[in-house]
């Protein structure tokens, strides 16, 4: 049956491999079932109720994936969207948070109107070779990143001007905006988390050498373990495996569509739209491509599939009561394990259902077991920049661009909308104008029309 559904053999992989690649994608992404109530907890939503949103829409959306995708990417409230969310909705200071939930469903009916219309799918083909090359090249730096701030190898710290309703408008990326200064430093030795990031790292990347299947997955749980007498891995006392959640506040259905409407709220849309629209883009294209799903002529039969669950996700995520539903670029971990079809999404989504019951297990797992996971995914991915082109500096220009953006501004939409601009200016200048996709004239257009609007 299993074979049936997902197309095993025809994909070169097994159970084992899938299940296997499933729950590594779950532990490397786990962290958004206790960072995103913490984080929408700002705008008055109860944290519990985020808690549950989190892992039901997590969850189906992921299995939908899965089964109608047959594509091993994990869906979940993205990180920088929520933190966007969190601005927008701030108790006291922003709107209502049902309002800004009304915005985000908004934000997925027009995902679905692109998705049917196939004007999303059109990207696809419009994007060039070099530019999805550098996309999968900067999703793996920018993953790279993430394990380097989880294990705190990479410090990063903010001096923050208290936002307001304007600031809204000065967003240069899903978590970065103009009123933060930032300072990043490298981390001390007598950080434990530090430490053991770099025990795992060097267990993971040993079993990686040699070949061994599964070398993630044991070097997730081995630091973990290693943590316990480090004081990295805290159990807590009177610990138990299973433990129900107070859903005495849930928030499913409590958005206010017309709310959103009514007050003019089409920036805060606009934003939602434009930054899903590149971030989920730019996670499908570059993993696709790290799992061979796209063709010669760059082309990909899944990503349509896949993008239409993903536009169905936001708005189910807003229905269940939490920010915008976003492809996870931690699912190139499960890649990276071998995950080759929708049955890694599955097992993932089935993992952030037991989750309900589950929490205390998987809030053990320190980010420093999960973060030399990451680091390795970003090995795996950066090698993409070996088929990138540039003696030819049209193409090695905007293609370096895109993915040296990413990492640096923490937004793989950025990324994104400066290759796009690079790349059409540059073909155009050198008479290499005929070799532009229609769609790329589009694209030039409205990402100059966003950084304007936005810089006003």
């Amino acid at each position: 049956m299993l074979e049936k559904l997902f197309k095993l053999k025809e994909n070169r992989t097994n159970v084992r491999t899938e299940i296997i690649a499933g729950i590594t994608t779950f532990m490397t992404m786990a962290y958004i079932l206790f960072l995103n109530p913490s984080i929408l907890s700002a705008t008055g939503m109860d944290t519990n109720a985020v808690f549950f949103a989190t892992a039901i829409s997590a969850g189906f959306v992921t299995i939908a994936m899965g089964l109608v995708a047959n594509f091993p990417i994990a869906l979940a409230p993205g990180m920088g969207l929520n933190a966007l969310f969190a601005t927008v909705a701030l108790a006291g200071v922003g709107m209502p948070w049902r309002v800004a939930l009304g915005a985000v469903f908004i934000s997925g009916l027009i995902f679905i109107l692109l998705t049917v219309t196939k004007i999303r799918q059109i990207l696809v083909v419009a994007v060039p070779h070099s530019l999805k090359k550098s996309i999968t090249v900067g999703i793996g730096l920018f993953i790279t990143i993430i394990g380097f701030k989880l294990s705190e190898i990479m410090v990063v710290t903010a001096n923050v001007i208290p936002p307001t309703l304007a600031t809204l408008n000065k967003a240069v990326g899903p978590t970065v905006l103009k009123s933060f200064e930032w300072n990043i430093g490298m981390g001390s030795f007598s950080n434990h988390s530090m430490v053991l990031c770099l025990i795992g790292l060097g267990i993971t990347a040993i079993l990686m050498a040699m070949r061994v299947k599964g070398s993630l997955l044991i070097g997730i749980v081995s630091a973990t373990l290693i943590g316990i007498p480090m004081g990295v891995t805290i159990i807590p006392e009177n610990f138990r495996v299973f433990s129900l959640p107070d859903l005495s506040k849930l928030a499913v259905g409590e958005l206010d569509i017309r709310g959103a409407l009514n007050m003019g709220l089409w920036t805060v849309v606009f934003t939602f739209t434009f930054v899903e629209l590149f971030d989920t883009f730019g996670t499908l294209v570059g993993t696709a491509e790290k799992a061979g799903f796209v063709d010669k002529e760059g082309n990909s039969p899944r990503i349509g599939k896949a993008m239409l669950v993903d536009a169905f996700g936001v708005s189910f995520g807003a229905l269940m009561g939490t920010s915008t539903i976003t492809a996870y670029v931690e699912s190139a971990a499960g890649i990276g394990e071998g995950g080759r079809t929708g049955l890694t999404a599955v097992t993932t989504g089935l993992l952030f259902l037991l989750a309900l019951v589950l929490a205390p297990l998987a809030l053990i797992i320190p980010s420093a077991a999960t973060a030399p996971a990451l680091i390795i995914v970003g090995v795996l991915m950066v090698s993409a920049v070996l088929d990138i082109d540039f003696n030819d500096f049209t193409e090695g220009f905007p293609a370096f661009i895109t993915f040296i953006l990413m990492p640096l501004t923490y937004s793989i939409a950025n990324g994104i909308c400066g290759g796009i601009v690079a790349y059409t200016i540059l073909k155009v200048v050198t008479g290499k104008g005929k070799q532009i996709h229609w769609m790329m004239y589009l694209l030039f257009v409205l990402v100059v029309a966003r950084y304007i609007f936005l810089a006003e």
